[in-house]
């Protein structure tokens, strides 16, 4: 006999069927943290980014090839989609008026040009994605030439990756030699366009097949350029202010245009290339034979002018380098080292 004697239950006749359930009048099912693999998705290159709105091009090369117009998923709303992106896109994509895809997915990026706001904000700004071609657009005269300006172009250039090519125009205003002696010891494949002889036809077999992005200040001529490579393009151009000497921005946005087998990124004149998230040594990366040498340098040389020690200077002085490409190198780590100082000042 349990010890428990005759005690019955009171549960006994209770079961599962008893329980009451709060009812669900929206008949909502429950939320899910797995989100769709969208394998019907297509991959999209965006060519223009307008207020949340993005303008992608579809099916490129194909006999559908089309433009569409496409907002972002949800789950993107924390990350850059920026012009030459990659994207898998899902949706409407036939491009008719009113229609609407949906970006799911951004593509990994072979490349990506930043700049910051200035010197002192180490928060990058995401230009363009995938360029493998960055034109440096710069006038002989009127305005003047920056090399300063030039020379943080190339920072940003050899930090992403990306090859640089110059184009100076305005040379039938002003003799372009003494702006380019400072770029000497670079190796930069270097364009010159005058009114009366453009290259343009040379310049867009060389840009055919690549993917390139135009900077330069305002008033150098950048979006005539793009104008003459893509007939159609109808980029916005202005004129010098004469008592300034600056351009106006007459290019208020990036905007992607087909080259060729490649595309063209036309983006707004800048005056200022802040270099506030640049790492010294993708800089010193960008010329392997100054890198080589400078890896028998003393722990913590700066490769700097003055740098008593340093490798470089040495095989200057003793002709295993080019003085002029080492001069050079040291210029760009200066840009970026005054950027560096300016940010802590701050």
């Amino acid at each position: 006999m349990s010890w428990l004697g005759d005690y019955e239950d009171p549960y006994d006749e209770y079961d599962e069927s008893s329980v009451r359930e709060r009812p669900n009048p929206k008949a909502n099912r429950p939320r899910s943290k797995q989100r769709p693999e969208h394998d019907d998705a297509i991959t999209g290159i965006v060519t223009a980014v307008d207020r949340g709105r993005y303008t992608l091009a579809v099916r490129v090369g194909e006999p559908d090839e089309a433009v569409v117009s496409a907002a972002r998923a949800r789950e993107l709303r924390k990350q850059a989609i920026v012009a030459g992106d990659r994207v898998d896109v899902v949706g409407d994509t036939s491009g008719e008026e009113g229609s609407l895809a949906r970006i799911v997915r951004i593509q990994p990026r072979a490349t990506v040009l930043r700049r910051s706001a200035d010197d002192t904000d180490v928060v990058e700004r995401v230009i363009v994605a995938n360029a493998d071609v960055l034109l440096m657009v710069v006038a002989a005269a009127d305005p003047e030439p920056r090399p300063a300006l030039v020379d943080r172009y190339l920072v940003a250039a050899l930090d992403a990756g990306i090859t640089p090519v110059m184009v100076v125009t305005k040379t039938d205003v002003a003799d372009p030699a003494p702006f380019l002696a400072h770029f000497e010891g670079l190796d930069i494949e270097v364009w010159q366009s005058s009114i009366e002889d453009p290259p343009v036809e040379a310049l867009r077999e060389r840009l055919d097949g690549h993917t390139t992005v135009a900077v330069g200040h305002s008033g150098v001529g950048k979006s005539t350029l793009v104008n003459a490579l893509v007939p159609g393009a109808m980029r916005a151009v202005g004129h010098v202010n004469a008592v300034t000497g600056r351009g106006r921005h007459t290019s208020s946005s990036t905007v992607s245009f087909k080259l060729g087998s490649g595309w063209i990124i036309d983006t707004p004149g800048v005056r200022s290339f802040g270099l506030g998230h640049v790492a010294t040594a993708n800089v010193l990366s960008g010329f392997p034979d100054l890198a080589a040498v400078a890896e028998d340098c003393p722990r913590g040389c700066s490769h700097l002018v003055g740098e008593e020690y340093c490798e470089l200077a040495i095989a200057a002085r003793e002709g295993r380098l080019g003085q002029r490409r080492v001069d050079s190198m040291q210029r760009l780590l200066g840009t970026l080292v005054a950027a560096r100082q300016q940010r802590h000042e701050e």
